[in-house]
């Protein structure tokens, strides 16, 4: 986690709701990031690089366990829903979704801050516990701290959006991953300007940067009529 005070996540459509939960959070020390639906709160998300996010459920559009599904599709931030949605069966689809806890509308302030207390001491420990400084395999190694990427051993210039294309390829290995999600976790709080088209574009683009042979490529392949997956080239 970034040094300075911790960056929080606020999505609500309730704007009331936004000002005091705000508030509250600003007046303890945190850096609040307000968004009334979920296509702002993905936009403030990629932009900011929350620490923990604050989800209603009943968004407009995209709700919060949609919007949580997605979030949880590229980072392990710490999630905690609060709802009016108290029943044990909302509570489980809220875990289900990626959820860290679940806080039952009217809370009180300071059980509020000491849930986000508690989440981000949480994510503090696992970074210490779990060293995720990048990826290395024969071919490729990234350095997600300086998101430096070395190619075969030379370092390769990628744009924003190559660079988190393979980050989602090289983090999901095996694994075939459909345009949808490639546009969610490549384009985030912009997907929804983007097009299936874009995807392929980048592939393209990216193959070109990393593949021996780009129009017969061995680390990116196509699964016709899915999507794309990646294979480490250890595998081969």
């Amino acid at each position: 986690m970034a040094s300075g005070p911790a960056k929080i996540l606020v999505v609500d459509d309730d704007s009331d709701v936004l000002d005091v939960v705000g508030q509250r959070l600003e007046l303890a020390g945190y850096k609040v990031q307000a968004a009334g639906n979920s296509r702002y709160a993905l936009r403030s998300f990629f932009a900011q690089k929350a620490d923990l996010a604050l989800l209603d459920v009943g968004l407009p559009g995209v709700d919060g366990y949609e919007l949580c599904s997605r979030i949880r599709e590229v980072s392990d931030i710490p999630v905690i829903f609060l709802t009016g949605r108290g029943s044990e069966m909302d509570r489980v689809r809220g875990l289900k979704a990626g959820a860290d806890d679940y806080i039952v509308k009217p809370f009180g302030g300071e059980e509020l801050l000491a849930r986000v207390e508690a989440a981000l001491r949480r994510a503090s420990m696992g970074d210490v516990g779990e060293k995720e400084s990048g990826y290395s395999d024969s071919e490729i190694s990234i350095d997600t701290d300086a998101h430096v990427v070395m190619l075969r051993g030379d370092e390769i210039s990628l744009s924003p959006h190559e660079y988190r294309m393979l980050l989602a390829f090289v983090r999901h290995p095996n694994q075939v991953l459909s345009q949808d999600q490639l546009l969610d976790m490549v384009w985030g709080g912009d997907a929804l300007e983007a097009s299936r088209d874009s995807v392929r574009l980048y592939v393209d683009y990216l193959r070109a940067k990393i593949e021996s042979e780009p129009r017969k490529p061995k680390l990116i392949r196509t699964v016709r009529e899915f999507g794309y997956s990646s294979r480490p080239p250890s595998e081969d």
